[in-house]
């Protein structure tokens, strides 16, 4: 188990320097002039160049990834250009309502998807099956943003019952994540279905019900607890990918998490919160990986991690 997790998180340290070099090396591609949109439009060309050198933004390329780097390896994650404050403090703020979105949102997918699945399947070819195959398709077709502006529409505008934006209470939470686990529904609801087919395709299931078993322990107490399995690798996907990619709708709901964070830094050329935003949330994903992978071998003791 220790020399795995040695070379997990040695791979971890290089996943993480490679998206490193990419970020840096995409970021200053982009046109435009960090240290121009900070000086504001009336600011004189010289002005805006004592800003460049002070902002080291004068130098080569290798040597402002060198200094980046150097830092980053100490946790110093730099300081905003806009706001001049630390990129770590605000990724540490505003990851706390990423991850209670993410959370949040992984418990409706897993409440709503996996009966759903289990239910399709065990209901194989009936008129419940092929409305869950539908709605399955629907989930991970309809584009986040559409989806966001119809519950908000909806619940907020006519109905009046949940808040628009911001986060002040566990209220403002509800329509953010159903917004953002229609995705993880409809992949959580597709897996779970086929890992019950294979399941009750089984011979032990057959055994279960030739001893007389009824149908639900024969599904519930056999079927499922093995089906369950291969979707711990699923679930933590989609809880890698709820924190990741949850830029668009912490855009629509205003949710104060590392994706706004991210959008606004774009908008605004702010480089070290960009560089931090994206390295914080790939580490983020690399460390789901490795948990479920251990969590994997913990339910099936025929996996042996070396």
């Amino acid at each position: 188990m220790l020399p795995y997790l040695a070379r997990r998180v040695a791979a971890l340290g290089l996943v993480l320097l490679a998206v490193s070099v990419l970020v840096f090396a995409i970021l200053r591609l982009i046109p435009g002039d960090p240290a121009a949109l900070i000086a504001g439009v009336d600011a004189r060309p010289e002005e805006v160049e004592r800003l460049r050198v002070a902002l080291g933004l004068d130098q080569p390329a290798y040597v402002q990834y060198g200094r980046y780097l150097g830092r980053v390896i100490t946790g110093d994650l730099g300081r905003s250009l806009r706001s001049q404050q630390p990129v770590a403090t605000d990724l540490a703020t505003r990851f706390e309502a990423s991850l209670l979105l993410a959370s949040v949102s992984l418990a409706v997918a897993l409440a709503v998807g996996l009966p759903a699945g289990v239910t399709a399947a065990v209901w194989r070819g009936t008129a419940w099956d092929s409305a869950m195959t539908t709605i399955s398709v629907l989930g991970a077709s309809m584009p986040t943003f559409w989806l966001g502006l119809i519950l908000i529409g909806f619940f907020s505008v006519r109905l009046g019952w949940l808040p628009t934006s911001g986060y002040e209470s566990a209220e403002y939470v509800v329509l953010p994540a159903v917004t953002l686990a229609a995705f993880s529904v409809a992949s959580i609801a597709r897996t779970a279905r086929s890992c019950m087919l294979d399941a009750l395709g089984y011979d032990y299931v057959r055994t279960a019900r030739a001893k007389g078993l009824c149908e639900g322990v024969v599904v519930g107490k056999h079927a499922l607890k093995n089906a369950l399995i291969p979707l711990v690798a699923v679930v933590g996907l989609q809880f890698g990918y709820l924190i990741g990619a949850s830029a668009v709708t912490e855009t629509v709901f205003t949710w104060p998490g590392v994706g706004l964070l991210l959008v606004d830094a774009i908008k605004h050329r702010d480089l070290p919160v960009i560089q931090g935003a994206v390295l914080l949330v790939a580490a983020s994903f690399a460390l789901v990986n490795l948990l479920v992978d251990l969590l994997y071998a913990t339910l099936d003791p025929r996996i042996r991690l070396t």
